[in-house]
């Protein structure tokens, strides 16, 4: 029994020949697949937690982020029935495009009342002009006639001294006649003169006499002609007269009053009342510096105080239809601004008045992101570092390029209507967000639009450098004083 066992045993396969190689593919196998994990992990950590850690460091975000832009509110400059009304909620519209258009039928009649106004002082102008030239021909007029009253005064003192002479003149003669008359009453007594020749010289005394007495009446009545007294007082001359008479007397003064009235018409006023005509005369030749009168006298036309009122009733009345004309026009209410129209509220047949809101218009261009970053987030920002900006509507699929543009100077807590009051007992500490303007940059609203009050993720890159205005700074430069514009010139 033993001896046949042998040969069955050693003709039957052995249970060491198999085992080795099943438990080499299993080893292998495990071998393979940490070897996949593995990799699996690193690529992980190469391609996905790295750069989040890494980017978590560089850059700093927030969820708290909304969509702003600039509105403006559509609001009538006159009241008035509204005619059309020729956009919509949601339309989009450019700057000059016709919204709303109001009745301008009243604003029409109105342009009419103001141009008749126009046509008017117009001709009120004409009329100025002429009665101006014809107060300066008066004025040429009283000036000759003050001229003829110091002529008339230096004419009567020559009557004066001519009087005076032929007084004299007939004093001489009467004494002649006298000497005559004695010597022929000699004669007359001795017989040699007849009494005939005694009765001529007589009468030769009493003519002389006579014209001594008429030339000396002639004289009182010259002296008499200036104010002058008829008998002159001690110690005079019958022809002593004032130097000055031909610039006091009455009819000069009288002359200068019209003269200086009428120059007061014209505008012309003299420094004093009390000069005489020849200082008036001299200070009016000192209007030109070369006393030219025809210069004075255009001068004078020009600033003639009727005719500044003409002019400036004319310029009123222009300014008045100008502002109709103004008004005419803002019977049609046009687009400020590009963008998109929302919240309409007027209707044809509705009466507006000034100011009254009829609608709004979002602007699709000028939009930027309001940022609410924590305090503990700010101390690395500043104003120009570059933004990357994930819109909730578009996700991670479409980002934004922008750039910090400003701080608000405060959180939103502290410009609320109603700041929160802390000075409480029971004080807890809340991490404050300050809202920070990101503007963005090379946005096409035409291609991927973003509306207001969209939720945005906004990531700021620390390392960036700034770049724009005030790059690198927490405030933003002092803004220069804008030069005026130039008002319209009058006409």
């Amino acid at each position: 029994m033993p001896e046949e066992s042998k040969p069955a045993s050693s003709d039957q396969p052995t249970v060491s020949e198999t085992p080795p190689p099943t438990i080499g593919i299993s080893f292998l196998k495990k071998i393979r697949s940490r070897t996949t994990l593995i990799v699996l992990g690193a690529a992980l950590l190469v391609f996905v937690v790295i750069p989040k850690i890494f980017h978590a460091w560089r850059t700093v975000s927030t969820d708290d982020a909304y969509v702003n832009s600039y509105v403006t509110f559509v609001a009538p400059r006159v009241s008035g029935q509204v005619m059309r009304v020729l956009v919509d909620d949601n339309n989009r519209v450019k700057k000059g495009d016709v919204l709303v258009e109001l009745d301008p039928e009243p604003y029409r009649v109105q342009v009419a009342i103001k141009q008749a106004a126009v046509d008017t002082a117009q001709a009120n102008l004409v009329v100025a002009q002429a009665t101006v030239r014809s107060q300066i021909g008066q004025t040429r007029g009283l000036r000759f006639k003050l001229q003829h009253a110091i002529e008339d005064v230096d004419n009567q003192v020559s009557l004066i001294r001519a009087r005076a002479a032929t007084w004299e003149q007939s004093k001489a003669t009467q004494v002649l006649a006298q000497a005559e008359f004695e010597r022929s009453k000699k004669l007359l007594e001795t017989k040699v003169a007849s009494k005939e020749e005694f009765d001529q010289k007589r009468e030769q005394l009493d003519v002389a006499n006579a014209q001594v007495k008429q030339a000396l009446e002639n004289v009182y009545q010259a002296r008499a002609a200036l104010g002058l007294p008829s008998q002159p007082p001690e110690g005079t001359n019958l022809t002593d007269v004032p130097a000055n008479l031909d610039q006091t007397f009455s009819s000069v003064r009288q002359a200068l009053g019209e003269l200086m009235q009428s120059g007061a018409q014209l505008g012309v006023v003299v420094s004093s009342y009390n000069l005489t005509p020849k200082q008036v005369v001299e200070e009016f030749y000192k209007r030109d510096p070369g006393g030219d009168i025809n210069r004075i006298y255009a001068e004078i036309i020009k600033t003639a105080p009727g005719l500044k009122q003409a002019e400036a009733g004319l310029l009123r009345a222009e300014r008045d239809l100008d502002e109709a004309k103004l008004n005419l026009r803002y019977c049609t209410i046009l687009a400020e601004i590009d963008g998109v129209v929302t919240r309409r509220n007027v209707n044809p047949g509705n009466n507006v008045q000034v100011g009254q809101s009829l609608m709004a218009i979002r602007s699709l261009r000028d939009i930027w992101v309001d940022a609410n970053f924590k305090e503990t987030q700010l101390r690395n920002l500043r104003i120009g570092q570059h933004v990357a900006v994930e819109a909730d509507m578009y996700g991670n699929k479409q980002k934004f390029r922008g750039r910090i543009s400003g701080f608000t100077f405060g959180t939103g807590s502290t410009l609320a209507l109603l700041p929160a009051q802390n000075a409480t007992g029971n004080f807890v500490k809340v991490v404050q967000r300050l809202p920070v303007r990101i503007d963005l940059v090379d946005y096409d609203p035409d291609k991927v639009p973003l509306f207001v009050g969209l939720s945005v993720t906004p990531s700021v890159d620390l390392w960036s450098k700034p770049s724009g205005p005030n790059a690198g700074k927490f405030l933003q430069e002092l803004i220069p004083p804008s030069e005026p514009a130039n008002p319209t010139p009058a006409k």
